[in-house]
């Protein structure tokens, strides 16, 4: 039975052209990123605003209250510490507002520390969505160049009939481009789903999965781009009708993959 398709997903499917594979539950990564390369850095801001470390055991807390006394609730850390300087609790005794620890040698490791360690983890977590982004934004910019090969292969097959090949024996070149485009569509979505992904045996098969088809990809439109130009039109079918039906081939495993994944709740992710 077909899914149905609200209306706010169904704008999206228009507006990103996204695949008839990724309709359904894979909407709901594709919302997520969407909303995160939009207002990322709103959220950045807020967690900065609301939230700090413990100083000792490093468990991020949230301040809920007026009350600048804090206790971790790691079991197994219960440190106390002053919610304005992340000093210790016990010298600020009652008269938290007259916080003199800001001076103090153990409140500025304290601060040191948790502002090195955020610094840590906020570059890392930047050069993790940054390695995603930047493969996603690849494969949508080579979609958009390899729109135009259609005009490029279209002089090409005109250029084969002139040497007695049919109109039927020609087409293998539009078929190739339509697999090309299916692929880099595919790919671009992929990263968005391993984004989301926590690492285990599963995410490791999708990733190899992943390069298999993204290396033939490659190989596909360099044939395409350049040689298509310059080899014998026999080796040209040859080699393009090869390429292109085993990217199918790899797409298609890839897609088995993620969707056997769904049903058998294979997927683990990592709630950004």
């Amino acid at each position: 039975m077909k899914e149905h398709i609200s209306p706010l997903n169904r704008d999206l499917v228009s507006q990103y052209h996204v695949p008839d594979h990724l309709v359904g539950r894979p909407l709901r990564w594709l919302r997520k990123w969407i909303k995160k390369c939009d207002d990322d850095s709103e959220t950045s801001n807020w967690i900065a605003a609301n939230t700090k470390e413990c100083p000792k055991c490093h468990v991020t807390i949230e301040k809920d209250g007026g009350c600048n006394h804090m206790v971790c609730r790691n079991q197994n850390c219960k440190a106390e510490f002053c919610w304005v300087c992340l000093g210790p609790w016990e010298p600020h005794g009652s008269a938290w507002y007259n916080c003199n620890r800001y001076n103090e040698d153990d409140a500025k490791a304290a601060r040191d520390a948790q502002e090195l360690c955020a610094r840590q983890r906020s570059r890392a977590a930047l050069q993790r969505y940054l390695f995603y982004c930047n493969r996603y934004m690849n494969h949508m910019q080579s979609l958009r160049f390899e729109h135009k090969l259609y005009a490029q292969v279209k002089q090409k097959m005109e250029e084969m009939q002139q040497h007695n090949m049919s109109w039927i024996e020609v087409q293998f070149l539009k078929k190739a481009v339509d697999v090309l485009c299916q692929c880099r569509s595919t790919l671009m979505f992929t990263y968005v789903f391993a984004f989301y992904l926590k690492k285990n045996n599963q995410s490791i098969i999708f990733e190899n999965n992943q390069a298999d088809l993204e290396n033939a990809t490659e190989v596909l439109s360099g044939y395409l781009e350049r040689d298509i130009s310059q080899d014998s039109l026999q080796d040209i079918k040859q080699k393009v009708q090869d390429k292109y039906r085993y990217c199918e081939s790899r797409r298609r495993v890839l897609l088995q993959h993620v969707h056997e994944g769904y049903e058998k709740d294979l997927w683990e992710y990592i709630e950004d």
